[in-house]
């Protein structure tokens, strides 16, 4: 679905002009276009992150103009991503705050202030809605279906793009957007594609990971006759033998549609797609016949009885291997590999609705859904747009690593934070001692929000000194998989634009930007680039000490968004006698915030109860552990002694799913 933008005029803003040469409607995106249009910030790429730094410098009082590849705006925002993966929804500040707050305003009514509640779940036509508000109210042009041909450039700053129909961009600051990195790479900046090894940075879960997240539980013979060798491999699975664990290639990891599904009565059934080949999917229809009963794929809840829904098991809707090419492949080529992860899932739904050979049960949980009628109405109520995980990455004079998510080093030039698990999908299917397995899949929690560099999101300056690059920015694989979150892009979009704008006050090199001046201005419109200073304790499961159990409770990383190195969960048995205490040692006296951490899911309880013992008290809370997983959920502010008399107990009785124990936290009022 297109993003419906009011067709009007770009007002001129600060006595900086855009001039739109000939366009008399800048958010036309037909073939007749204006030939030269010159702005202060030209955006290449309409993703969240575009959008943020196109609107930032119009509020900045100058011109921006956003030049979208395809024809849809918003990126995965957009485009099915609704259920936000957040990490530390507190560390969320800024415009990125602002456009979650205004999705709260859009479903509650009321009137937006800087302390409206944020809300992270959304569908997607509300999510365009938003946008176009804000795009709209900051008066941005946003060009579609506007194709990179070429670029000028002058040394080493670019003067101006040059899209396939022939229009010419003109700007003083240029930002790639994108979720390829086309523009960095078409202007000679540095960059890599795959998987670093782990000796590359000193890290610890880079590289290949052969774990037991998103696996196969039970053993499935890889060959197209079973037991035999000489047949052939099924789809999908390479014949290279496993590399060493943590040793470098050139795989990246799984790409996937984010669907939008719905049981309404009026859904649109999962149909055959053309060239449906059942061999595609004979990997997961013998998993089944071993003993797997799924899940086959997410339903996280965004509203509307609508869902966002994800890859979630050993065989599902990642579309694994197939997309080693994407990143630097041609736009032909790359259309080619959409359509074939488009037919790999939607055949993929088809199989599980309708083959016969699958349990009733199976075809009949997948049939009661389908995808909606109000949601990409232009294509069908199929998303519009490829989960894009990770393509190319920037390197810069700072490549953020697992060093800076594990809190080990701690820069001090600080844009934004994020805060998200370490978390790369499955990249390869192999054989392993004659049974498939997939590698790939890391989901490691992080134990604070980190800075992210501002060196990170500037090439070097001998490469190019007028672009900045807050969505491929200059990472690691495995910390690009905290990173490459909707709201840190539009954290890092605002960041660009902001000092993009000082760039061109001071006609300074991107790199030359003053970074305490930016920092000041991004604080002062909102930006939370700093963590922990108003004190916090953190206790995790996996402590040494502070934590008691009573009953069983069984360690897991299957589910991301934990803290730490994994989280417990009572196997949805022994209710009453499961439990769990926190028991933390407080620094000092007075009011401290508490809050409860978990992995959300379906099978969760949604019926927690959480007691909460401070001084002079006890409070008890419930929490429903089938939402708002991966984030910091408060239970309350209240007061403690300093030392250790306050507790937090997660007990289980009469609760209607698994309960899940991973970290608490204690923040100072």
């Amino acid at each position: 679905m297109s993003l419906p933008l009011s067709r009007r005029r770009l007002l001129t803003a600060g006595g900086s002009g855009l001039v739109l040469a000939g366009l008399a409607d800048p958010f036309r995106a037909g073939p007749a276009r204006a030939a030269v249009t010159t702005a202060d910030l030209v955006v290449y790429g309409a993703t969240s992150g575009g959008l943020a730094a196109a609107i930032t410098m119009r509020r900045l009082g100058r011109t921006a103009v956003v030049l979208e590849p395809t024809s849809h705006v918003g990126g995965l925002s957009t485009a099915g991503l609704g259920a936000t993966d957040t990490g530390v929804q507190a560390s969320i500040g800024g415009l990125a705050a602002e456009f979650y707050r205004r999705v709260y305003v859009k479903y509650h009514g009321g009137t937006l202030t800087p302390t409206s509640p944020l809300r992270m779940t959304f569908e997607p036509h509300v999510a365009a809605a938003v946008f176009a508000d804000l795009l709209a109210e900051a008066g941005v042009p946003v060009i579609s279906n506007a194709r990179l041909a070429g670029l000028g450039r002058s040394g080493n700053r670019i003067t101006e793009l040059r899209t396939e129909d022939g229009s010419i961009y003109r700007g003083g600051v240029f930002v790639d957007a994108t979720y390829e990195g086309d523009l960095l790479a078409m202007a000679g900046v540095g960059f890599t594609v795959g998987r670093e090894s782990n000796d590359t940075y000193g890290e610890t879960i880079n590289g290949v990971q052969s774990r037991n997240t998103h696996q196969f539980a039970y053993p499935v013979d890889p060959y197209v006759t079973a037991g035999s060798p000489g047949s052939g491999l099924l789809p999908g699975i390479s014949a290279t033998p496993l590399a060493p664990q943590g040793s470098g290639d050139d795989r990246i990891q799984a790409y996937c549609f984010r669907m939008c599904l719905t049981q309404a009565a009026n859904r649109i059934p999962f149909a055959r797609p053309s060239g449906y080949d059942p061999m595609q999917y004979e990997l997961l229809l013998r998993h089944i016949q071993a003993g797997y009963t799924g899940p086959y794929f997410t339903t996280h809840s965004i509203g509307g009885g609508k869902t966002d829904s994800n890859n979630n098991g050993a065989v599902s809707t990642d579309h694994i291997g197939f997309n080693y090419a994407y990143p630097t492949a041609s736009w032909a080529a790359r259309e080619s590999i959409i359509a074939e992860h488009r037919s790999y899932q939607q055949g993929l739904m088809w199989f599980l609705a309708n083959d016969t050979r699958l349990p009733v049960s199976v075809r009949d949980s997948t049939a009661r859904w389908g995808l909606p009628v109000d949601e990409f109405t232009t294509t069908g109520g199929w998303p519009p747009l490829l989960y894009i995980r990770e393509a190319r990455r920037m390197v810069s004079g700072y490549v953020m690593t697992e060093h800076d998510c594990r809190g080990q080093v701690r820069v001090t030039d600080s844009v934004g934070l994020a805060s998200y698990t370490m978390d790369s999908h499955n990249c390869q299917r192999v054989v392993v001692d004659g049974r498939v397995r997939n590698e790939g899949d890391v989901q490691i929690g992080v134990p604070a929000p980190y800075p992210v560099s501002y060196r990170s999101i500037v090439p070097l300056q001998a490469q190019c000194a007028n672009l900045l690059v807050p969505v491929c920015l200059s990472a690691s694989h495995i910390a690009y998989g905290s990173i490459r979150m909707e709201p840190v892009f539009m954290i890092l979009g605002q960041a660009a634009a902001t000092a993009a704008s000082l760039a061109l006050a001071g006609n300074l090199a991107v790199q030359a930007v003053s970074v305490p001046t930016l920092q000041a201005r991004l604080r002062q419109d909102g930006a939370v680039l700093e963590w922990g200073s108003t004190g916090e304790v953190i206790l995790d499961n996996a402590a040494a000490s502070g934590i008691t159990r009573a009953g069983t409770w069984l360690r897991s990383s299957s589910i991301g968004g934990y803290y730490g190195p994994d989280y417990e969960h009572d196997g949805n048995v022994g209710k009453g006698v499961n439990r769990l205490r926190f028991r933390p040692t407080l620094p000092s006296s007075g009011s401290w915030t508490v809050q409860l951490r978990w992995t959300a899911h379906e099978n969760r309880a949604t019926n927690v109860p959480v007691d909460i013992t401070y001084s002079g008290g006890l409070a008890t809370r419930t929490v429903d552990q089938r939402q708002a997983g991966g984030q910091w959920v408060s239970l309350g502010t209240y007061p403690f002694m300093a030392g250790t008399d306050g507790s937090v107990l997660i007990r289980t009785e009469d609760t209607d799913g698994h309960v899940v124990a991973d970290a608490v936290r204690f923040v100072r009022a």
